[in-house]
């Protein structure tokens, strides 16, 4: 059975006792709620040398908004836990809401220009609730190998910036998305979608494969290879908040043809808001 700690000074110790015994941490932050795509970023860690595995399990309020979907996230403990033992994970820290936001808490942590589009123009709050949650839990856990989804894709590039401006102690790693055969990318508010909803969340996958396809063709264009992208969500998709090609680096948009296109992709079905990307010529065809 992983071992459950939830208070950050006894997780530091343990982890402080591992290191001196020469062992190497590899941490995932997750909020619960695990599918195959975050057991595959403990797997990652291990590739990398991780000899100790933690996996965080925190439904962070500070990177909701008002109308997302704090109240009815997913929270699946029991069976995340199980997950966990049954994928060899050393410990699940689990703190609670007021551990990691005592009474008075007035403290965050921001990146700036990485932030400002995609998802920090529709989510105003969402990294600063990130990065601050981010910083607490890699202080808790000390020098580690830390491993994230690239399907969050912007929220990578962010903690990579946190890490390496405040110069911590952590090697963060970046690894693709993991996709259900059919192509739609591993999350846990697919757990939302009912039959005919899950169908029509197959058409990002369904445009990220043509914008794929017209790549390994010799496109550039970034305007073509989104808009390939943007008329198959359109025609499945309630509501689009952006389709867009942009820079893998600076996540800036492309302004002419480029051979590094990120295509990056929010959209919603319903209450549901499914986000996905493709870095075309790096990824694999979904």
């Amino acid at each position: 059975m992983s071992m459950v700690i939830r208070d950050p000074r006894e997780l530091f110790a343990h982890c402080e006792r591992a290191r001196h015994g020469g062992a190497r941490i590899g941490f995932v932050p997750t909020m619960g709620a695990l599918h195959d795509g975050h057991l595959a970023l403990v797997d990652e860690a291990v590739r990398r040398g991780a000899t100790q595995s933690v996996v965080s399990i925190f439904v962070n309020p500070l990177q909701f908004g008002p109308s997302e979907d704090f109240s009815r996230y997913p929270r699946t403990f029991e069976d995340d836990l199980a997950r966990c033992t049954a994928r060899g994970v050393d410990v699940v820290y689990a703190p609670s809401p007021e551990t990691m936001y005592p009474p008075g808490f007035q403290t965050h942590v921001e990146v700036e220009r990485v932030t400002t589009r995609w998802e920090g123009a529709f989510r105003p709050t969402h990294f600063r609730g990130v990065t601050t949650v981010v910083t607490k839990l890699l202080l808790a856990v000390g020098p580690c190998v830390a491993v994230f989804g690239r399907k969050d894709y912007q929220q990578w590039r962010t903690l990579d910036r946190l890490v390496h401006d405040l110069a911590l102690p952590i090697e963060i790693v970046g690894m693709p998305t993991v996709r259900e055969p059919d192509g739609l990318a591993l999350s846990s508010r697919n757990r939302y979608l009912d039959g005919e909803r899950r169908v029509r969340a197959l058409a990002i996958a369904s445009g990220l494969r043509q914008a794929h396809d017209l790549y390994r063709g010799g496109e550039r264009a970034p305007e073509t290879l989104s808009g390939v992208v943007r008329a198959a969500v359109l025609a499945a998709f309630d509501r689009i908040d952006y389709v867009e090609a942009v820079d893998p680096e600076t996540l800036e948009p492309l302004s002419g043809a480029s051979d590094e296109v990120l295509i990056l992709v929010a959209a919603h079905l319903g209450a549901t808001r499914l986000i996905d990307n493709m870095h075309l010529g790096h990824d694999a065809r979904p």
